[in-house]
């Protein structure tokens, strides 16, 4: 047999076995509140399934004479009443839409009524009360990936996007659920596929296909895979901090204007200021937005030496999250010298991602920012948030610090889900594999075992031959009606 046909024969029963999961889906229907359940100027009910279009026909009625929506055309909106036993519960606007072409790809049918809580409840009630069943959270989106819409990749950006906190996130999500992950797995599956079928071929007709030099070739085809898996994978930590946010603490000595400068950025008065030194007790956790970067913004404790058993727990505590922070902002009181607590603030954020805030501009300096950057390897910034200036050239640096200056939504594919990390780990160390076996020159049907291993792990991102309990916990933590 020719090895282009033999090829197609595996890549086609590749093909089959990936999609035997697709042939477990669901055949009821299904029912749930689409949007929030509270009180809206829209909600929307959302039914699902092969009897969606039936079961919304039995309480619709259509101002127009005779007609039901079993004769409605697809993607066709229509004016009518919600009625449950002849009393009218709401005028609304039924949307129709046929398998396979919606969200789901099953037949779905979405009832547009007024926002009450109350009356959205009672249409989902008779919906259910007609035949359909309450969905689980996540069912909607289960069943678009069940039904082979969407693979596993496309379902978890769906929730992305819903949790997004910043116009970075939300943008990253939006291109994994156009398939921009989907198409660089898909891509490095069908090579390693290729790499599998060749060898198996060559094995099962060695007088037509030569395996001579092969190895040395396959490294070259290894290696640029490993570079390319390797690269996504070494975009997690960008990627965690763009959707979970920039763990970001706020350290100095006592009174330095710390508390002063989490509440210029969160923009109300979040922490406690007066002139007292030591006033923070505790760390205080804020959330801002900052052009689309999320920053957690930690205040902490002052930092200094003192025999007062509650402050030496609030600076331990300080220390601490210095120690787990993405970026730490060093606020140093400018009115006053530089002393041991300062010096013990600088060793600690020494080789650590941080910039130096020289507060109280305002005020007579004793110290300036070439004397701080002297002493410390980090970014100066001249600050004073009694009058709130230098705010601006602060987030400038920590947009430059992270993101170089801008957020640039190109065409790169960045890692937010551990899953995906994790996988594509697993992945990369196969093939590392196959390269150790090539340099130990194991024979070659050893090299397919780790290979079809590589092909495996890569296929877990898209959900292909998953477990159902791993689908089943990814989409219980979506919400309801999603």
């Amino acid at each position: 047999m020719p090895l282009f046909v033999k090829w197609k024969l595996v890549r086609l029963i590749s093909v089959i076995y990936e999609k035997v999961i697709v042939m477990e889906r669901y055949t009821d229907t299904i029912a749930a509140i689409a949007t929030a359940t509270s009180r809206s100027g829209i909600g929307i009910i959302r039914v699902s399934g092969e009897e969606a279009i039936e079961i919304v026909d039995q309480i619709f009625r259509s101002r127009k004479k005779n007609f039901t929506l079993s004769d409605a055309m697809t993607h066709t909106i229509h004016y009518g009443m919600i009625e449950d036993r002849g009393e009218v519960l709401d005028e609304v606007l039924v949307s129709v839409m046929h398998g396979p072409h919606s969200y789901t790809a099953e037949d779905t049918v979405e009832i547009n009524c007024h926002g009450g809580v109350f009356v959205m409840k009672r249409i989902l009630e008779t919906v259910i009360q007609h035949g359909a069943r309450p969905a689980e959270p996540g069912e909607f989106t289960k069943r678009a990936f069940l039904n082979g819409r969407i693979d596993l990749s496309q379902a978890e950006a769906v929730t992305d996007i819903i949790n997004s906190k910043n116009e970075y996130a939300m943008q990253s999500s939006v291109r994994q659920l156009n398939g921009s992950l989907s198409a660089r797995i898909r891509k490095l599956r069908e090579d390693i596929l290729y790499q599998i079928a060749y060898i198996e071929s060559a094995l099962d007709d060695p007088e037509h296909i030569s395996l001579d030099g092969y190895t040395d070739e396959l490294l070259n085809i290894l290696h640029p895979m490993i570079n390319d898996i390797n690269h996504m994978a070494g975009t997690f930590e960008r990627g965690r901090r763009m959707s979970e946010g920039i763990k970001t603490v706020i350290l100095g000595k006592p009174n330095a204007g710390k508390s002063s400068l989490l509440n210029v950025l969160v923009g109300e008065e979040r922490a406690i200021v007066t002139n007292i030194a030591g006033t923070t007790r505790d760390t205080l956790e804020e959330q801002i937005q900052l052009h689309g970067i999320t920053l957690n913004i930690i205040d902490t404790a002052g930092i200094r030496e003192t025999n007062d058993e509650v402050e030496k727990i609030g600076v331990s505590r300080a220390i601490k999250a210095a120690d787990d922070a993405d970026l730490i902002v060093y606020v140093v009181d400018g009115s006053i010298p530089l002393d041991e607590n300062d010096e013990a603030i600088m060793q600690l954020i020494q080789n650590r991602r941080a910039i130096v805030i020289l507060n109280k501009s305002d005020l007579d300096v004793q110290i300036t920012e070439d004397q701080l950057r002297e002493k410390v390897q980090h970014p100066v910034v001249a600050v004073s948030t009694r009058e709130e200036t230098g705010i601006d050239q602060l987030e400038e640096t920590i947009q430059n610090m992270f993101y170089n200056g801008k957020i640039d939504f190109n065409d790169e594919v960045i890692i937010t889900n551990v899953r995906h990390k994790t996988m594509l780990d697993c992945a990369e160390k196969s093939l590392h594999m196959v390269v150790q076996s090539i340099e130990m020159q194991m024979p070659e049907d050893f090299l397919t075992i780790d290979l079809m291993d590589a092909y495996s792990q890569l296929g877990s991102i898209l959900g292909e031959s998953v477990e159902d309990d791993l689908v089943n916990e990814i989409f219980s933590k979506f919400c309801m009606g999603k």
